[in-house]
């Protein structure tokens, strides 16, 4: 159904935009028009479709096509967090954030899937069918995430870990915090957090272990220094020493297995056919039957882009697998 854009609500505390992904949407829609309506609850508050409703205010709209949510309070905040989850590049922090937020409605709506259950409580039993148990918040999100349910403990935990100074010095820096250079960070005390976020923020470290080398190679009779922000300056170069000790370090940032790559690559895999599901969705029935011949043509280039990446990957790796 059409709906006014000034109709639309939106809930406080919403992660931020990303106005490089509102100017391709702004440009696609503009094109091909609106493929996949904005989704909203009963009450017009936005459940799903941010950037593309920023999109359609920029080309102009005064009415989008939305879908009506029966979905409404805890249970639309959660679809709105994997809607988010699924769609859009996350920071660590915004990340751990997030997934901290929907453990809790989680376990709110599903209040049996907590560590011990809530056994006693007849109104679950009521409630809940014995033969059909809910999953467990790790469970369901390693699902809705195509990911390893160990990866989403390890998420929780470096959320729950990192300080919150060190949290707003991720969230400030344009400098990329990678996931698992956060989940390093999470594991030193609070000082030691501070000070290595801050220098990964100003490049004068590449990695974690680095920082973490240099403290344990600092004497502890070394006169202390109180700690401040440093200057943002070039990295200087690592020695071909610190080089040779990086890349035969088994634990250091980028690095892995090629267990950890297969199960990596393997997650990416699930979540591109969850997402590439979507256009089976028999909303694009009405759709396809329409596409042009330029269109077409655009959607070959697109999935032939998809194939090609696909295959240089795998070809990289048998030119330079081990015999």
């Amino acid at each position: 159904m059409q709906v006014s854009i000034k109709r639309i609500q939106i809930r406080e505390g919403r992660r931020s935009l990303d106005m490089g992904h509102v100017k391709e949407l702004t440009d696609s829609i503009r094109e091909l028009g609106l493929l996949n309506p904005l989704t909203i609850d009963r009450e017009n508050f936005l459940i799903a479709g941010l950037h593309r409703l920023e999109a359609v205010k920029a080309l102009g709209w005064t009415d989008v096509e939305c879908t009506v949510s029966s979905l409404e309070g805890l249970a639309a905040e959660l679809a709105e967090i994997d809607e988010n989850f699924i769609r859009n590049d996350l920071s660590p922090v915004e990340y751990g954030e997030m997934l901290l937020r929907r453990k809790e409605i989680y376990e709110t709506l599903h209040p049996e899937t907590k560590r011990g259950g809530d056994r006693k409580s007849k109104e679950i039993k009521r409630t809940k069918c014995p033969f059909d148990p809910a999953k467990s918040f790790v469970d369901d999100t390693a699902d809705k995430l195509g990911v390893a349910p160990r990866t989403v403990r390890r998420q929780i935990q470096t959320a729950k870990n990192l300080t919150p100074e060190t949290k707003e010095i991720i969230k400030g820096t344009d400098t990329k915090i990678s996931k698992k250079a956060a989940m390093k960070l999470s594991n030193l005390k609070p000082e030691q957090q501070k000070e290595a976020a801050a220098l990964l923020a100003a490049k004068e470290i590449r990695t974690v272990d680095e920082y973490t080398r240099k403290k344990e190679a600092t004497p502890e009779s070394a006169v202390s220094v109180p700690f401040s922000p440093p200057v943002l300056q070039k990295a200087p170069a690592a020695s071909l020493k610190d080089v040779v000790a990086e890349l035969k370090d088994p634990d250091k940032d980028c690095s892995g297995t090629p267990d950890s790559f297969l199960e990596e690559y393997e997650a990416f895999v699930r979540k591109f056919h969850k997402e590439i599901s979507w256009y089976s969705d028999p909303y694009y029935d009405t759709v396809f039957p329409h596409v042009s011949p330029e269109q077409f043509s655009r959607l070959r280039e697109l999935t032939d882009s998809i194939c090609a990446a696909a295959g240089q990957l795998f070809h990289k790796v048998e030119r330079t697998m081990k015999t």
